[in-house]
């Protein structure tokens, strides 16, 4: 990497290993509670068996959790935000939102915050939570929406009108590396209101508990200091080394320790008072009497008591190091601030150079919320399974439950959570957009995060890659191959190299991974795959991961195109390595022939009902097939059926005179094979010229293209819908005597399939855009100016793919931007709130978006795969 700027020196010191600038980062959940791995329960109930009202007393055995929080990259020492406004019936230590079954619409974070800014290495990050002054509506938020059905929007914060007036206190946290284990922090509390308002400010270290789980060479500890009349904290701890935590002077200096208060848990007497929730206790109670008895613990918080008056706002500074300072703050302090603040400018100036001001802070917003959600996660399911010996044992249970087949998976790294409140666990196809977005500003973090999944402590010993926590072995989009591709090729453009070795890395592993695939979802044995619901939740008219109707079999088009889509990944990947190792061009044959019979398979013209291909309609449909035989198209016209577009590759004839074998295969199959095939594989082909791998052949190209172009069925004014809109006249089916239907739904979703938390049956996905966007691009390199479509179709207006790609990806960006009336289409229900100047420039990527207005839908801060959205601000630069 050449040295552009300061950051660009960073990156090439941690992945030189000069220095670890990745030690520190904001790797602290933000939600521990309600998972499955703090889940002891035997039938697995997650949400009831560690509920949020538990979260304060008790302690948790896998993780940490807090509000913008920052730790070492193990969440041993953890350091986040507490604050109390004089009127919570708790104090605020971590973020509240509804479990699945308090939520309308499943799992739903339900308070106001922000990822403003962040450097690939963390050297800068802000913050921003927006803290109510009135009472938090807890129970308002539970039970207004426990009244509300599916067909009934979620209620909001904003809507419980605690916002109004300005009634509320911005809070920013920020943080910024003096070096690789010095740690400045500003805490920022603005009261937006024009009457003067208290506030309590509780920056707070939590030593991970790990003593009440599991021997430790010496439990850590919290000690007050005094040095030369300055007062601090000292870290000691085993796994980390000794750190100082300087502070300005506080009203109060508390300590506990980061242990389950029994009696409020479980109504049994505890050995000591000095428990988890003493803080809340004495900041709710006023009474500091215990908290501040002692002057050791591991759990510390200066604490500042503050009467803000209106429209002011006050600061408070610490400092997290492994020196011994005299001078912690002061001219200093802040001048590093202010540099670490321009070099997070300057490195993100090169981005998007010639865009307009608000596409670049979309941009930087997005890449924020990618780098605050990368997340410490410690998940090990064997010893998860039998529990600790130092603590109560387990249900039997449990032994053969919830992911007792992955007892060799032991998870303890730096992942990017989907959603770190909503989805606070790695989801496999997530993860591998996600890096295609890492890609654009720290290819090396991209590349190790993937390689993670093909570990032998996360893949199964058959290959199979783990899913999501709630089930690892659900299964997701084979899209691993695809994001190694997007990564490589970005990689290669910034440094001008492209890195062979990881591309070796990542393709011995995920052919492991293909075998499993060939060998558990393609059941009988014809190309043709029934792999589950494949990610996309509730697409289809029943769910497609529990079993199908009448005991059949369901082949599935989505299935069949991605595994189309792997072969052509695993085909470039092997011709990128052959060319520097030549052992990989037999490989290159070796998928070229997967693809043909996977594409034969799905295109095959036989008698009515025989393939998924319907000539009438002109579409591509999963198959139901029943034990006796007879088979019947599931006619629903969604992206699961479009998806056969995104499996196609370009190989020039340069690639071709690389690689004689390979190409004598080609022309081989061309010759002596293509006869016996029931449509063309390889369309028009000649020696000496490019040669088109697509799983759809041009006559039913044209068609499918033609349909997602048209506005009346999948073209949105903001991208391309998940279901064809055509399907607001709900689609029925009889199955063995049982009605079946679905229908056109461009918001929230009205079913509860897996937790009724995200909608397939109309909205707008970000990473489904992104993939048919790639794939018409790719289409163009071949066709070029002379495959035109009518965009829109009906419009007579005529456009090649590569400009029909690019007027997609502007639809997706509207969503995001301001208008002529300086609104945004993803804030429409809360419209008048964001044009408030403490709003305006705030951006939220949410998990996906309303198929006719953009409004924001879902998970509010999915930014990893939504992050998508400046990978297509970058490729419109480009």
């Amino acid at each position: 990497m050449s040295i552009k700027n300061e950051e660009a020196k960073r990156l090439q010191e941690q992945d030189t290993d000069k220095k670890d600038w990745l030690k520190w980062g904001p790797y602290l959940s933000e939600r521990q509670w309600g998972t499955v791995r703090e889940d002891y329960s035997a039938h697995g109930d997650a949400w009831n068996y560690f509920p949020h009202e538990h979260a304060r007393s008790r302690a948790y055995r896998w993780g940490e959790d807090g509000i913008a929080g920052l730790s070492d990259r193990y969440s041993n020492i953890c350091f986040g935000i507490g604050l109390w406004n004089g009127k919570d019936p708790i104090l605020k230590e971590r973020l509240f939102g509804l479990t699945g079954p308090q939520g309308n619409h499943g799992e739903d974070v339900k308070e106001l915050y922000y990822y403003l800014e962040s450097t690939p290495t963390h050297s800068y990050m802000k913050h921003l939570y927006k803290y109510p002054q009135a009472a938090f509506p807890y129970e308002k938020l539970v039970s207004e929406n426990q009244k509300r059905n599916r067909n009934e929007l979620e209620y909001e914060l904003l809507d419980t009108g605690v916002f109004e007036d300005n009634a509320y206190f911005d809070v920013f946290t920020e943080y910024a590396k003096g070096d690789e284990n010095d740690i400045l922090i500003k805490i920022t509390v603005h009261n937006r209101n024009q009457e003067t308002a208290e506030i309590h400010l509780l920056p707070t270290v939590t030593l991970r508990n790990h003593w009440t789980f599991k021997e430790m060479p010496k439990k850590p500890i919290i000690k007050k200091s005094v040095q030369n009349g300055l007062v601090s904290a000292i870290i000691e701890h085993p796994y980390v080394g000794d750190y100082h935590l300087y502070f300005q002077e506080a009203d109060q200096l508390l300590f506990t320790e980061n242990e389950t208060n029994r009696e409020a848990i479980y109504l049994q007497k505890n050995k000591h008072p000095f428990k988890k929730d003493l803080f809340h206790k004495a900041v709710c109670n006023n009474d500091y009497t215990l908290a501040t008895k002692n002057d050791q613990g591991t759990k510390f918080a200066p604490l500042y008591q503050k009467n803000i008056a209106g429209g002011a706002s006050v600061s408070v500074l610490l400092r997290l190091s492994d020196k011994e300072l005299e001078s912690p703050f002061g001219a200093a302090f802040e001048n590093l601030f202010s540099t670490r603040k321009k070099e997070c400018d300057t490195f993100y100036e090169q981005f998007g150079p010639h865009a307009n001001e608000d596409k670049k802070l979309i941009f930087k917003q997005a890449m924020a919320g990618l780098l605050w959600t990368k997340q410490y996660y410690n998940y090990e399911v064997e010893q998860w399974l039998k529990g600790d010996s130092k603590n109560s044992q387990p249900p039997k249970e449990r032994l053969t439950g919830r992911n007792s087949s992955w007892k060799t998976l032991r998870n303890h790294d730096i992942l990017s959570m989907p959603d770190a409140w909503e989805y606070p666990w790695y989801a496999a196809w997530d993860s591998a957009f996600h890096c295609a977005s890492f890609a654009l500003i720290d290819p090396s973090f991209a590349k190790e995060q993937l390689l993670l999944f093909t570990k032998e402590w996360y893949m199964a010993p058959n290959g199979q890659i783990p899913a999501y926590e709630w089930n690892f072995s659900d299964v997701n989009p084979p899209v691993q191959a695809w994001a190694a591709l997007r990564i490589f090729k970005t990689d290669r453009e910034k440094t001008g190299v492209g890195d062979i070795k990881f591309l070796k890395r990542m393709f011995n592993k995920l052919a492991l991974n293909f075998t499993w695939w060939v060998n558990q979802l393609d059941r009988n044995q014809k190309n043709v795959f029934q792999g589950g619901f494949l990610g996309l939740d509730n697409i289809g008219v029943f769910d497609r991961s529990h079993g199908v109707p009448g005991n059949g079999t369901l082949e599935q088009v989505d299935g069949t195109a991605w595994m189309a889509l792997y072969c052509l990944n695993m085909l470039e990947m092997s011709l990128e390595i052959a060319k520097v190792d030549d052992a990989y061009e037999d490989m290159a044959t070796k998928y070229f022939g997967h693809f043909v019979f996977i594409a034969e398979a799905l295109n095959k013209i036989d008698t009515e009902h025989e393939g998924t291909w319907d000539n009438e309609e002109g579409f591509f449909y999963d198959r139901l097939v029943l034990p006796d035989g007879r088979a019947t198209r599931i006619k629903i016209r969604s992206i699961a059926g479009m998806l056969s577009l995104a499996a196609v590759l370009t190989i020039t004839k340069e690639t071709l005179a690389m690689f004689p074998k390979f190409k004598a295969s080609i022309l081989w199959f061309k010759k002596y094979r293509m006869e016996n095939l029931k449509f063309p594989i390889i369309q028009g082909f000649e020696d000496g010229e490019d040669l088109l791998l697509s799983l759809v052949p041009n006559d039913r190209l044209q068609l499918l293209i033609s349909s997602l172009l048209d506005e009346k069925e999948f073209l949105s004014p903001f991208g391309i819908r998940s279901l064809s809109k055509i399907h607001e006249e709900p689609y029925r089916v009889n199955i063995e005597g049982v009605d079946y239907s679905i229908n056109y739904e461009p918001a929230e979703s009205t079913v509860s399939l897996f937790g009724g938390n995200s909608n397939w049956r109309g909205p707008v996905w970000m990473p489904m855009n992104y993939l048919f966007i790639q794939s018409l691009r790719e289409y163009y390199t071949f066709g070029g100016k002379e495959m035109l479509f009518e965009y829109p179709t009906g419009s007579g207006i005529k456009m090649d793919l590569h400009q029909i790609s690019n007027e997609i990806s502007k639809r997706l960006i509207k969503m995001f931007e301001k208008d002529a009336a300086e609104k945004r289409p993803i804030n429409l229900l809360h419209e008048k709130q964001y044009t408030d100047p403490n709003f305006k420039d705030l951006v939220l990527f949410y998990e996906y978006f309303h198929g006719e207005n953009g409004r924001g839908l879902g998970a509010s801060h999915q930014t990893g795969w939504t992050a998508l959205v400046a990978n297509l601000i970058q490729e419109l630069e480009d």
